[in-house]
């Protein structure tokens, strides 16, 4: 097929869902009130309302009198949702039920949404960066594999940010937040409704200096939304997210390091660093021969990023029973990021277009829809220089090509009886993956030496799913799902070969999901919410690194079978008026089943089984709990507080469970006051303070695997050898204070 095709293909079959229309009425005239605008006629929404899976929405009221300095705040409250700290002080890594564990930043292995708008570029990448908590209204969370429903890189579900409607915000707040640190954040949210109409626009500017040395940042923020009736029948929804940041980076720590100086404190010059003081390599001439080292500061390394995302979303109710939803996305991710000592720049520019049909009948729900996208990759990788954030020497690495998906997805919802729902749906989907690396070396005292790696790969998957949703009675809900889920390795992975050679990794394949989930809801009245979710989950050919032997190269390559199984647990609680109890709590155990890894030390290779060993990176218990009051009546309503515990256990770091860090337990106290609305165009003004890590402790906030080694006689390695090996870790923050204030006006 050739490179056009499947462009050719995706504008073809997005009329798919037309042929379905000849069978439906002429829509009957709309009724529509004057003060009404219609955001969604009959489609099938993407996130809310998911039946017969395990779904958490966080109401974002819960944090708006809180700091809510990263979505780490939001995706906490939810149960089976883990986030650590990435790189740099404003960049999370988000996992669901584990998935993302290996991932250092961003997230993989799940797809994100904004207002039903896709966030994850078609190559499988997300960043929470870009995103300001005060931005929205609610965070869905899907759990469980959903490639299904999402599509490609959905192994451990979905997360789905929707902004505040403009009849919510209902006129302009402002606010502002400070904090020890340097912080500093002043936002504004303006929104409106009428008539056919309904927008909501929020910016933001935030900096501050980090915990850790080397960890200022800037960033701002302008997230939008508006939707618009054309007629009775037609909508029309936009979206912007604009964000530009400028980030200073520390470096990740070895364990032994971390121990030393968590918070890199005393590390502005090599020469004279304090004890603990983590440090790169650089080419003293930008590319080959001697090097020296430097802490960041020296080096001043840094991530200047920006990004832009323009979505619009028509929707035409054929029928009062039919709903056509056609949408296109564009992303373009600018990214300027000496890290390290191979720093890195280019241009990411995505397109994303979907079309779907909703037909309802009766007690039935079918959906239909066929999906594109598109990443255009053309970086850069440099050997870094001594001379600061703009040392970027000789190239290293050109890569320019593109990550395709091409995707059908068919959904069916039938009531069986009254109480008892059935869904059924399946995804296929295929992929190309047509990058070209060139790679330059730089020998002593000769000429440079080209390299050009072609790569061209085709994965086809399937995913089917099916799904039980009961209403034993009233107050309970209960749920059964098998599902699949599937991703597509990433294009840096298939140019070295599993001979440890440059050239195309061919052996490579999907990673593959399949997981069954059992889960109950209870609600009662309005005072109890609880849920309760088992699942287990067989992943196949999950994706590592691995040695190839002596002198060699590391690759890319999967690992047969592994199990994940665990255990999710809500709460939200209010016994008495004012008075509210939430808790989230989630247990994952992930072990390997099948896999050989193979270490090398001098002329020694070795390959050991690591069945039955953890899975590195995964937290087994994490959970939440807050107590709060709030007054609710008399001349003090609206004056509360809450105490709050967040708790982890320990995790291990390498494939052979050698190196573990230690848990912790965090106690965060808040006080806010929010009285009622009052009368006026001036509504109200809303204050906080908050205290988190009370006791400051000082804690890992951020780990990436490390890799296990040999000695020289060929045996492995224990934990005194592993806590030398960086770079890893990064310190959690330590005790921080908060307020905050925002006004309301209409």
């Amino acid at each position: 097929m050739s490179r056009t095709s499947p462009r050719v293909a995706a504008a073809a079959l997005a009329c798919v869902p037309c042929a379905v229309l000849a069978q439906v009425a002429p829509p009957p005239p709309p009724v529509q009130q004057p003060d009404e605008i219609i955001v969604t006629g009959t489609a099938l929404t993407l996130t809310t309302g998911i039946a017969g899976q395990t779904v958490t929405t966080i109401d974002t009221r819960d944090i708006a009198l809180t700091p809510a300095t990263t979505i780490g705040d939001i995706v906490k409250l939810a149960p089976g949702v883990a986030f650590i700290q990435g790189n740099g002080p404003r960049d999370v890594g988000v996992s669901i039920r584990g998935s993302n564990a290996r991932q250092s930043f961003g997230a993989r292995n799940i797809q994100v949404f904004e207002d039903d708008f896709p966030v994850t570029q078609p190559d499988g990448l997300a960043r929470f960066d870009l995103t300001d908590p005060h931005a929205y209204g609610a965070v869905d969370i899907v759990r469980g594999p959903s490639s299904a429903r999402y599509g490609n890189f959905a192994l451990g579900g979905a997360v789905n940010f929707r902004s505040r409607s403009g009849r919510e915000v209902d006129g302009l707040e402002v606010g502002s937040d400070v904090g020890r640190y340097g912080y500093a954040n002043v936002y504004a949210t303006l929104g409106k409704a009428g008539p056919g109409y309904d927008y909501s626009i929020f910016a933001s500017l935030v900096g501050g200096k980090g915990s850790t040395g080397h960890t200022d940042y800037r960033t701002g923020t302008i997230n939008a939304l508006g939707t618009f009736a054309v007629d009775g029948n037609d909508r029309i929804a936009l979206k912007l997210i604009h964000n530009t940041g400028e980030f200073r980076l520390s470096t990740r720590l070895s364990y032994a390091q971390y121990l030393a100086n968590p918070y890199q404190q005393g590390c502005e010059r090599a020469a004279t660093a304090a004890p603990g003081c983590a440090t790169i390599q650089v080419f003293v001439n930008g590319r080959n021969g001697p090097r020296i080292a430097q802490t960041a500061a020296e080096a001043d390394l840094a991530r200047d990023d920006k990004r832009t995302i323009i979505g619009v979303r028509h929707e035409h109710d054929f029928s009062s029973h039919a709903t056509l939803r056609t949408q296109g996305t564009f992303d373009r991710r600018d990214v300027y990021q000496p890290t390290s000592a191979t720093p890195f720049r280019g241009t990411l520019n995505s397109y994303q277009l979907s079309s779907d049909l909703t037909v309802r009948s009766g007690a039935t729900t079918g959906f239909l829809q066929v999906a594109y996208g598109s990443l255009e990759n053309r970086s850069y990788s440099f050997a870094k220089t001594p001379a600061g954030r703009d040392g970027f020497g000789a190239p290293t690495q050109f890569v320019v090509g593109d990550v395709r998906n091409l995707a059908i997805r068919a959904r069916g919802e039938m009531a069986l009886t009254p109480r008892l729902l059935a869904v059924a749906g399946v995804g296929a989907e295929r992929s190309w993956i047509d990058v070209v690396q060139t790679g330059f070396t730089y020998p002593l005292n000769t000429t440079r030496v080209v390299s050009v790696i072609p790569a061209e790969r085709r994965f086809d998957n399937l995913a089917p799913e099916a799904s039980l949703r009961w209403r034993a009675i009233d107050a309970v809900t209960l749920h059964a799902r098998i599902a699949k889920g599937y991703g597509i390795p990433q294009a840096g992975g298939l140019f070295v070969t599993q001979a440890g050679i440059p050239g195309d990794n061919r052996a490579l394949k999907s990673q593959r999901n399949t997981g069954v989930d059992l889960g109950a809801t209870v609600a009662l009245g309005g005072t109890l919410t609880a849920e309760a979710t088992v699942y287990q989950e067989w992943f196949r050919n999950e994706l590592v690194s691995q040695s190839a032997g002596v002198n060699l190269l590391a690759y890319t390559s999967n690992v047969p079978r592994s199990v994940h199984r665990g255990v999710e647990l809500g709460l939200d609680w209010r016994p008495v008026a004012g008075l509210r109890a939430l808790a989230s709590y989630g247990y994952t155990d992930q072990t390997y089943r099948d896999f050989q890894e193979r270490l090398t030390t001098g002329t020694v290779s070795r390959t050991i089984d690591r069945r039955g060993n953890a899975i590195p990176g995964v937290v087994p218990h994490f959970g939440n709990v807050r107590l709060g009051y709030d007054q609710p009546t008399g001349p003090a309503a609206g004056l509360g507080g809450f105490v709050e515990t967040n708790v982890r256990s320990r995790y291990w770091l390498d494939n052979g469970n050698r190196l573990r860090v230690p848990g912790y337990s965090l106690v965060n106290l808040n006080l806010h006051y929010d009285p009622p609305p009052g009368d006026g165009g001036w509504r109200r003004l809303s204050y906080f303070v908050s205290v988190q890590n009370v006791a400051d402790k000082t804690y890992v906030g951020s780990a990436s695997i490390v890799s296990d080694s040999l000695s020289a006689a060929g045996v492995e390695n224990g934990a005194a050898v592993l806590r030398n090996v960086g770079s890893a870790l990064y310190a959690g923050q330590p005790r921080t204070w908060f307020a905050g204030i925002k006004a309301r006006f209409q």
